[in-house]
């Protein structure tokens, strides 16, 4: 979950969802939804050779932290919903509005290197990821762990 679900929590869900092969399903929100994606993240995206596939960006609703094994954050602070039980992770990234590609492209590698820890920490392993793996960025990166998506391990809903 980040604020406008327009760039960090779009990142960190589909990077997710694909370094996860499938086994992880990924929901992204924001507390105040963005009536379009960034075009900038969406371009850092392109380089990977993805693309971001929400048609539209989505209201954090409390059904998605119910469904959520793992919570995470991106600079939602008291808007994101908090329930007990549920395990809670904030990643402290830079907001990707108004920077360059270069920029962006930094928050995409740090965002890429905090989903493979997590994926290990859930017992999932990591796929590789196009020019991310070719480069080595997101693989030799050892950050602490913080982002914006709801995660969910195993789950096929």
């Amino acid at each position: 979950m980040c604020v406008q679900n327009s760039g960090r929590s779009q990142m960190a869900a589909m990077l997710t969802s694909h370094l996860s092969g499938g086994k992880v399903h990924v929901r992204s929100a924001g507390s105040s939804p963005a009536a379009e994606l960034n075009s900038t993240v969406v371009a850092a995206v392109a380089e990977l050779g993805r693309g971001l596939d929400e048609k539209f960006l989505k209201s954090l609703t409390d059904d998605v932290v119910h469904a959520a094994d793992v919570v995470i954050t991106m600079g939602c602070g008291d808007a994101c919903a908090i329930f007990p039980g549920k395990r809670y992770i904030d990643w402290e990234l830079r907001d990707p509005a108004g920077l360059d590609l270069e920029e962006v492209r930094a928050i995409r590698d740090d965002i890429a290197a905090r989903v493979r820890r997590l994926l290990g920490e859930l017992g999932v392993e990591a796929l590789e990821l196009g020019g991310l793996d070719r480069a080595g960025c997101a693989a030799r990166a050892q950050l602490p762990v913080t982002t914006g998506a709801g995660i969910r391990s195993g789950s096929s809903s």
